[in-house]
């Protein structure tokens, strides 16, 4: 299969959406394996630092199958992730100096703000409430390692 000379586009962004669908499909099995979502946060604001719209359609679009997938409403994360990457992450940049601690508590803002943020429109849209367990610590301390090495 031959590829154009001025198409420099890789293929691997599709193999990673690909093994993207497939991790979280195991994550919706096994409680154990963390979700990603603040890795996919970090990715989604890269995406809009470097103006690339190809790459933030593709997290997008994994962000509609991590709704889905848990049964959120639909649009509610990629709203959320503008929400926070506008307003909450240059007062924690502000604030902080130390990369680790923005980065910590980056993970942190995800979870738990994602969790207010869809308690408020559960409250709005007469949605059930979400429930948290204490898993969501097993995945903020997972996640924190894994934003730490991107």
């Amino acid at each position: 299969m031959q590829r154009s000379i001025s198409n420099k586009n890789s293929v691997t962004p599709f193999i990673y959406v690909v093994l993207f669908f497939i991790y979280t499909a195991l994550s919706g099995i096994y409680q154990v394996i963390p979700p990603l979502f603040a890795v996919l946060f970090i990715l989604f604001s890269r995406a809009l630092k470097h103006e690339d719209t190809f790459f933030l359609f593709l997290i997008s679009f994994c962000l509609l199958f991590f709704e889905a997938e848990n049964g959120y409403v639909l649009f509610s994360t990629i709203i959320y992730f503008v929400i926070i990457y506008k307003y909450v992450i240059p007062k924690i940049t502000q604030n902080f100096s130390c990369n680790s601690c923005i980065k910590i508590t980056t993970v942190l803002v995800i979870y738990l703000g994602f969790f207010v943020f869809h308690s408020i429109m559960s409250n709005i849209f007469l949605l059930p409430m979400p429930s948290m367990n204490y898993y969501v610590i097993y995945y903020i301390i997972i996640e924190f390692f894994i934003v730490s090495i991107l």
